[in-house]
C-alpha cells in the first residue's frame, strides 16, 4: 500500500498546482464553505443582518402608510415579498411540505398561509432535532424502551370513522348508532323530572344498612298527598315549603344520607392483605341476563347481597334532556352478568340501595366520579365500601389511566369503542351494543384483584399505598350531587372560558341569550347544547345581527328550537344593541370607549341614565383602579363641560327649602354667587363712596351660615314687594374726587399720584379671586410674576 501511494505521489508530481484545489472543492462541505462551523457562522451572520435590517423598516401605523403612497416603495415591497415567499415555498417543497405561498385569491388566504408556515416550522424543527440527535448516537429509527403493558395510541386515517387495523386487514367503520325518532323517556316516567331552579333534595325515604336513622324529613316525604295546596308546584319547591312549615334542620335537607356511616366506616384486614386472583371466565361461556321487571330486579338484589363483591358501571345520555339521563347499569359477578334497564325501572331501583349500602360487600367501579352522582340524581342510589380501579391505576403510575387501557394491559383484550357515542336510550338494544356493555364490567373484578395484589408488591407488601387507594375511593363514594342553579352571575363564568372581549351590548346578548337558552331548556326538558350551542351563543353576541335572518347565517346547522323561536331572539338582539356602547375590559370593570349618541358629542354623558353612572362609580370605587384607569379618568374628566355642574337637570324637582340647607349643591352655589355679587358691589362702593368701610357679609367663603329659622323659610317662599325706582337726575361721577388708593392694597405708599403703568400684585390677587369664584375658569389668569415681556405688554384675553 505504501508503494503504490508513492507511485500515485510520483505520477501525479507535475500536476501538484492543478490538482490541490480539486482536492479542496472534494474537501468542503458545500460550495464556499470547508466545514460546517464556516457554514454557521456565515449563517448566523446572514440571520442577524436580515434581522437587524427587518428591524430598520418602517413600522406598522403612519409611517408605514406614509412610504406606502409612494409608487417606489411599493414595488420593492412587492417584489422583495415575492421573492421571500418563493424562498420559503422552495424550503417548504424541500422537506416536502404544502407550500402554497403564493396563493392569494382565496378570502382566508392570509390565514391559511400563516397556517402553512406554521405546520412547516413544526417539521423543519422536528426532522433538524431527529437529525441532531442521531449526531449524538441516538437512534431514533429503532422502536423505544416502554414500560410493561404500555399501550401507544391508537391513530385514525382517512376518516373519523374507520379503525386501522395493524395486521394490514380491512379496516372496521364506526357505527354511529342515533336514532331521530326516539320516544321521549321522560315521559314514561312515574316520578316527572325537576328541572327546577331549586337546589338537589336527596331522593331517598328508606335508609337499609344504617347506623344513624333517616331524618324524619325523608321518611315523611310520602305525605306529599295529604298536601294538596303543592300539587301544583315543583317537587323541590314543596319540599322548601314543608321545610319552612315543619321547620326542620336545612342541614338534614341537603347532608349526604349515609355521611355517617361512611366517616365511621373502616377497611377490613383481608381487603388489606394479598388476595388470591381469580381468572374471569370467557364471555362466551358466561350467563348474561337483561333485567327490565321489578321481579327480576328483586331476584338480582337477593343475589347481591350474597356476594362479597361485584363491579357496576352506567351509560348515560345528556343530549336530550337537561340534568341528564341514565340509560343503563350493567353488574358483573365472577360467574354471570347482568344489564338493568334503568329507564324501565326508574323508580324502582331504589332496591339496590340494600346491597350498594352493605359495608361488607365490595363494589367496583373505574373512574366513579360522574357514576355515584347519576345514582344519587336519578334513583337515590348511595355506595358504601367503593373501590375505583381509575385511582388504583395512579396509584401504581401506569402510562395510562382509561379501561381501554386496563383492559389491555391486565387482560390482553382490546376493547370495541364503535358504539362509545351511541344514543343509550334506543329500544330495543342491539346485540353489538350489549356486549358492549358487557365488557365494561366483564373483566373488572379481575383487574381489581390484580391491582390490589401489585399495590402491595410496589409497596414492598406494606398496606400503606392500597390504603391509601380505599381512602380516595371512600371520598369519591361521599360527593354529593349539585343541580346546575341559574344565577344572574351565571354568565360570566362561560363568558370567561371564551376568552373574548365584548363591548356592553354583545356582553348584553351573550347574558340575555344565556338566560333564555336556560330558561327553554329547562322548559323542553332539552340540554342546553341543544337548545343553542355555546360557540353560535357567542357568534351571535358577537355579532349583533339586525335580521333574524341574520341570527340563522350565524348558526350552522340550524338547531330546532333556535328557528322556532328565532323572533324572541331577534327581540333579545334589539334589546342588547339598545345599551350605550361601553367597552369591557377583561378584569370586569367597564371603561368609557364612546357613547353612542346622534345629537351629542363623543364625551357627553347626559343621555346616560344617574343609575347607571351610579353603579359604575360604585364598581369603580369597589375595585382598585390602575395607574393607567386614573390617568384615563383624568383626561375624560377634562372634556366635561366646566358648567354643567350648575344647570340642575330637567327631570328633576328642585326643592325650594334646598336654597338654605348647606349640604346641598344648590346652596353652595348660591352662596358662590352671593360672594361675587357683593365682592363686585363693594368694590363699585368703594370707588363710588371714597372707601367706606365694608359691612360684613353673612355669606363670606369659609365662614358656616346657621339654618334659618322657619319663619325665614316661609317669608322666603313669599314673593317680594320691589320698590320703584326712584326718578333722579343723573349726574355724571366725578373720578377725582375718589379714593384711588383700594387698587394698591390695605398700605399706602408716598407715591398718590396714579400711574397706568404699575400694577399691584394684590389687585390681581382680587381679580384671580374674583374670576375663579364666578365659575369663569377659562378667562382667569394664574397670580404670580408675569413672563409675558415688558409690562407696558398688557395681556390680550
Amino acid at each position: 500500500m505504501a508503494s503504490s501511494n508513492d507511485n500515485k505521489s510520483t505520477e501525479g508530481g507535475f500536476q501538484d498546482g492543478n490538482s490541490d484545489p480539486n482536492d479542496e472543492e472534494t474537501n468542503e462541505l458545500c460550495p464556499g464553505f470547508k466545514d460546517v462551523d464556516a457554514f454557521v457562522k456565515y449563517g448566523l451572520g446572514a440571520v442577524l443582518s436580515a434581522t437587524k435590517a427587518s428591524a430598520g423598516l418602517p413600522q406598522a401605523g403612519d409611517d408605514y402608510d406614509f412610504y406606502r403612497s409612494f409608487p417606489g416603495f411599493q414595488e420593492f415591497c412587492e417584489s422583495q415579498g415575492d421573492k421571500l415567499l418563493h424562498l420559503m415555498s422552495q424550503i417548504m417543497q424541500h422537506h416536502g411540505c404544502r407550500s402554497h405561498m403564493r396563493d392569494r385569491n382565496k378570502l382566508t388566504g392570509l390565514e391559511e398561509r400563516f397556517d402553512l408556515v406554521v405546520d412547516s416550522n413544526d417539521t423543519i424543527l422536528e426532522r433538524a432535532g431527529i437529525l441532531l440527535d442521531e449526531a449524538d448516537g441516538v437512534n431514533r429509527s429503532q422502536q423505544p424502551v416502554m414500560p410493561a403493558g404500555f399501550q401507544p395510541p391508537k391513530i385514525v386515517v382517512s376518516s373519523w370513522n374507520r379503525k386501522g387495523s395493524g395486521s394490514g386487514s380491512r379496516p372496521e367503520t364506526f357505527r354511529l348508532l342515533h336514532a331521530k325518532n326516539v320516544a321521549r323517556p321522560q315521559l314514561k316516567f312515574k316520578e316527572k323530572v325537576d328541572n327546577s331552579n331549586t337546589p338537589f333534595i336527596p331522593k331517598i325515604f328508606i335508609k337499609p344498612n344504617a347506623t344513624k336513622p333517616l331524618p324524619s324529613y325523608f321518611t315523611n316525604k310520602q305525605i306529599r298527598k295529604e298536601r294538596p295546596e303543592d300539587l301544583d308546584v315543583p317537587a323541590a319547591l314543596a319540599d322548601f315549603i314543608h321545610q319552612q312549615r315543619t321547620q326542620e334542620h336545612v342541614e338534614d335537607m341537603f347532608a349526604h344520607p349515609y355521611q355517617y356511616e361512611l366517616d365511621h366506616f373502616t377497611t377490613p384486614e383481608n381487603l388489606l392483605s394479598k388476595p388470591e386472583v381469580q381468572m374471569y371466565k370467557p364471555m362466551a361461556e358466561t350467563k348474561c341476563s337483561f333485567i327490565d321487571t321489578l321481579e327480576d330486579l328483586v331476584a338480582l338484589n337477593e343475589k347481591l347481597c350474597k356476594l362479597s363483591e361485584f363491579a357496576v358501571d352506567l351509560e348515560h345520555h345528556s343530549y336530550r334532556s337537561f340534568l341528564g339521563l341514565t340509560c343503563l347499569m350493567q353488574i358483573s359477578t365472577r360467574e354471570e352478568d347482568f344489564i338493568i334497564d334503568t329507564l324501565e325501572l326508574r323508580s324502582e331501583m331504589y332496591i339496590l340501595n340494600e346491597a350498594f349500602t352493605d359495608p361488607a360487600t365490595v363494589k367496583v367501579f373505574h373512574g366513579a366520579d360522574s357514576d355515584i352522582e347519576w345514582l344519587q340524581k336519578d334513583f337515590g342510589l348511595y355506595v358504601v365500601n367503593l373501590f375505583d380501579t381509575h385511582q388504583a391505576s395512579r396509584a401504581l403510575n401506569l402510562a395510562r389511566h382509561s379501561l381501554d387501557h386496563l383492559l389491555k394491559h391486565f387482560c390482553n383484550v382490546d376493547s370495541d369503542k364503535r358504539y362509545q357515542l351511541a344514543d343509550w336510550r334506543i329500544r330495543p338494544l342491539p346485540d353489538e351494543m350489549v356486549q358492549y356493555a358487557r365488557t365494561d364490567t366483564h373483566y373488572l373484578l379481575y383487574i381489581y384483584d390484580s391491582m390490589r395484589a401489585q399495590l402491595l408488591e410496589f409497596h414492598h407488601g406494606q398496606p400503606g399505598l392500597l390504603q391509601s387507594v380505599w381512602n380516595k375511593s371512600k371520598d369519591i363514594s361521599l360527593k354529593k350531587y349539585l343541580k346546575p342553579i341559574f344565577t344572574e352571575e351565571s354568565y360570566l363564568e362561560l363568558q370567561r372560558k371564551q376568552k373574548k372581549s365584548f363591548n356592553t351590548q354583545q356582553l348584553t346578548a351573550f347574558r340575555l341569550l344565556f338566560a333564555w337558552r336556560d330558561k327553554l331548556a329547562r322548559q323542553e326538558d332539552e340540554s342546553t347544547g341543544y337548545v343553542l350551542p355555546t360557540h353560535m351563543m357567542s357568534k351571535i353576541s358577537e355579532e349583533l345581527p339586525k335580521e333574524p335572518q341574520g341570527i340563522i347565517a350565524c348558526c350552522n346547522p340550524v338547531p330546532p328550537l333556535v328557528r322556532q323561536q328565532v323572533n324572541e331572539l331577534h327581540l333579545l338582539v334589539q334589546q342588547a344593541r339598545e345599551m350605550p356602547l361601553l367597552k369591557v375590559s377583561k378584569d370586569g370593570c367597564q371603561q368609557w370607549a364612546y357613547v353612542l349618541s346622534v345629537l351629542f358629542g363623543p364625551h357627553d354623558t347626559s343621555r346616560i341614565s344617574a343609575a347607571f353612572l351610579k353603579e359604575l362609580e360604585t364598581k369603580s370605587d369597589q375595585t382598585s383602579l390602575s395607574v393607567a384607569h386614573m390617568k384615563a379618568s383624568r383626561i375624560i374628566e377634562s372634556f366635561e363641560n366646566p358648567f354643567r355642574m350648575y344647570l340642575p337637570p330637567s327631570d328633576v324637582h328642585i326643592n325650594k327649602n334646598a336654597k338654605f340647607d348647606p349640604s346641598s349643591k344648590i346652596f353652595e352655589v348660591n352662596k358662590l354667587h352671593l360672594l361675587s355679587y357683593h365682592m363686585s358691589n363693594h368694590m363699585f362702593d368703594s370707588l363710588k363712596g371714597g372707601g367706606k368701610k365694608r359691612e360684613r357679609v353673612a355669606s363670606e367663603v369659609g365662614e358656616s351660615t346657621p339654618k334659618p329659622s322657619k319663619k325665614l323659610m316661609k317669608s322666603a317662599d313669599k314673593p317680594q314687594k320691589t320698590e320703584p325706582p326712584s326718578q333722579e337726575s343723573f349726574t355724571p361721577f366725578d373720578y377725582s374726587q375718589s379714593d384711588l388708593s383700594v387698587f394698591a392694597g390695605t398700605k399706602s405708599k408716598s407715591n398718590t399720584q396714579f400711574d397706568p403703568n404699575r400694577q399691584a400684585p394684590d389687585f390681581k390677587k382680587k381679580v384671580f379671586i374674583c374670576s375663579l369664584i364666578s365659575g369663569n375658569r377659562s378667562m382667569s389668569y394664574m397670580a404670580g410674576k408675569s413672563e409675558r415681556g415688558f409690562r407696558h405688554n398688557w395681556p390680550k384675553r
